[in-house]
């Protein structure tokens, strides 16, 4: 139950992932609803799913450059 948010966010991460730009809005939202140590778990996850989507790779510029970008 305590990952319920993160596990909800990487949910709807992967279902998305058809459009940058969907995603991205998505990220942000997941960035402003995650503790600080769920951030670093789906930086994690976000690499590895990005491996091959090139393409949403840029995305996760958010969160390395920026914990709370907004």
């Amino acid at each position: 139950m305590a990952n319920s948010m993160l596990e909800y966010s990487k949910t709807v991460l992967k279902k998305v992932s058809f459009d940058v730009r969907l995603f991205r809005k998505e990220l942000k939202k997941a960035l402003l609803n995650l503790l600080p140590h769920e951030v670093e778990e789906l930086l994690a996850w976000l690499e590895r799913f990005t491996t091959d989507k090139p393409e949403l790779k840029q995305s996760l510029l958010l969160i390395k450059n920026n914990k709370r970008p907004f």
